[in-house]
């Protein structure tokens, strides 16, 4: 057996074993345990923050740059509709399905069978393999409380879903709620002041907007009023209505940016949940971009949040699996699809230069 085709077995045996335990958002400690002593038991040293698990190539050099190679641990809960065992790997036809065997399972096995292998040969970089939880809320005890114990970051690469062509920008999310206040009254007098009526003309504005600024990558900024609540009975009118805005932002803005110019345009009383989901891009230029479309793959802009939204430093998102299978009931990966992405990780990354 070839040294990438022990890898590759590697990958699918460590892939089979995490889909066997549960790891849903904020409870993933057995996964994190498992994963842990897997790399210990490989003869490799790791640390842990919480359920976020890392290993540093053992002849870190402070004067060489470093790669981050990132994938999450985390799932989502399993949807509905499932015939298979979530939790129960199962092969068949070439597809393991499983719950997170596409996102991002596959991503993860690869990646660190990807390094163990590029740590036993003399590289022009630094590498650090980091198994990261709470990807798929945005929590806040996920990647964002680990980059600051790691030493900085050059490259980061992150693992998922993207049937292994290079994301080089991906959309950024924030989330607003904005609120009209009226006057409550008897809905059979003309008396009150309707607080749904107050927030339509800012919905409005909201549904038709267009930032100038339009990516050639990710598109336009993407606003989309998704919740709306007020009133408390028929007959009474609402002194209260708020609304939800998800809003999906390309590179060209900054979400600190965006949500100014909303508030310049709208009456009502806004408030952005978090800042901190910005969108990511890299060069089409980059040594690790450049060497992607050798080998044949075609750089994209990708529309799904991922931690790259986290990383503060240039990222590509790559990895094995279809992210129209993320999420949904009978979730696979092709058993195809890992074993080149094991194969396609390591010819990305051995000799490159960044």
């Amino acid at each position: 057996m070839t040294d990438i085709a022990y890898y590759t077995s590697e990958a699918l045996t460590l892939l089979h074993a995490l889909i066997g335990i549960p790891s849903i958002s904020r409870e993933e400690d057995a996964a994190a345990d498992f994963l842990q002593n897997y790399i210990e038991e490989s003869g490799i040293m790791t640390g842990r923050s919480g359920n976020n698990i890392w290993c540093i190539s053992p002849n870190f050099d402070t004067g060489k740059p470093t790669v981050l190679l990132n994938s999450h641990i985390d799932t989502v809960k399993p949807v509905s509709g499932w015939r298979k065992q979530p939790f129960t790997p199962k092969t068949e036809n070439g597809k393991l399905y499983g719950l997170g065997s596409n996102d991002a399972g596959g991503s993860l096995a690869a990646l660190f069978q990807a390094y163990r292998y590029l740590t036993t040969t003399e590289q022009s970089y630094n590498l650090i393999f980091l198994a990261s939880c709470e990807e798929e809320v945005s929590g806040k005890n996920g990647i964002e409380s680990v980059l600051p114990q790691l030493p900085p970051i050059a490259l980061g690469v992150v693992g998922e879903p993207t049937e292994m062509n290079p994301a080089i920008a991906e959309k950024g999310l924030m989330v607003l709620d904005i609120t009209a206040h009226g006057r409550s009254g008897h809905a059979a007098r003309e008396e009150g002041e309707n607080a749904i009526y107050k927030i339509l003309p800012d919905i409005e504005w909201l549904r038709s907007y267009q930032f100038p600024e339009v990516s050639p990558l990710l598109g336009p900024v993407k606003m989309s009023v998704t919740q709306i609540n007020a009133g408390t009975q028929h007959n009474v009118i609402p002194d209260v209505c708020s609304a939800v805005v998800d809003i999906r932002t390309n590179e060209c803005y900054s979400n600190q940016e965006v949500f100014e110019e909303v508030c310049r345009h709208i009456s009502c009383e806004a408030k952005a949940r978090s800042f901190r989901l910005n969108s990511s891009s890299i060069p089409a230029g980059h040594p690790f971009v450049k060497r992607a479309a050798e080998l044949g793959k075609t750089p994209f802009g990708s529309p799904t949040l991922s931690d790259q939204a986290l990383m503060p430093f240039p990222s590509v998102k790559i990895g094995p699996g279809k992210s129209s299978r993320s999420h949904t009931a009978d979730e696979y990966i092709m058993v195809g699809e890992v074993e080149e992405a094991v194969d396609l990780y390591i010819r990305l990354l051995d000799g490159l230069r960044i």
